[in-house]
């Protein structure tokens, strides 16, 4: 059954019609079921602000600072730099300058290591859980747990608090010790 319905457009949506039309080949009436079948699709996500995560990835890559990384080009280049044994001297100290460059950073924008955690977590470098004052990390594979714990060792220097970290192969334990 088909029922017709008469429609007031706008400017902006007359010329969103067009566009349909024009860029789909369909006539008028099927750009506008189409449009309506996407809309009831989505109505949830089309009428719900966005997350504070996406906010926050928005931000992150806004500003240029971060970038979006397939997680498997994360994974090649840390492997390749670690290559089963000890790192590069010349990566190794290239990470070291970026990680005292977050310390400086970070002093004024986190007040916990746990905060930091949660930080990085966010980013996708690893999750945590934390029990009493320790913190359990897990990583995706070793090498991203040796290059983040060094990074977040490195990271948190300044903090007025000492951090204790247990490395496992892919897994950490840290334990924060306030002054």
């Amino acid at each position: 059954m088909t029922r017709r319905v008469t429609v007031s457009l706008d400017e902006e949506s007359a010329a969103a019609l067009e566009t349909l039309v024009t860029e789909t080949g369909a006539g008028q009436s099927e750009a506008v079921r189409r449009a309506l079948a996407f809309y009831a699709a989505n109505f949830e996500a089309a009428n719900q602000q966005p997350s504070d995560n996406l906010e926050q990835y928005y931000r992150m890559l806004a500003s240029g600072e971060h970038v979006l990384l397939d997680v498997d080009f994360l994974h090649a280049f840390l492997e390749f730099c670690y290559d089963g044994g000890d790192p590069d001297p010349a990566f190794v100290e290239a990470a070291d300058r970026v990680s005292e460059y977050h310390s400086r950073e970070y002093a004024d924008r986190f007040e916990t290591v746990g905060e930091v955690l949660e930080w990085l977590s966010f980013c996708g470098f690893l999750e945590v859980r934390r029990e009493d004052a320790d913190y359990h990390l897990v990583f995706p594979s070793e090498a991203i747990r040796w290059f983040m714990t060094r990074f977040i060792e490195r990271s948190t220097a300044t903090f007025p608090t000492e951090i204790d970290i247990e490395q496992g192969v892919s897994k950490a334990i840290i334990t924060e010790h306030v002054d």
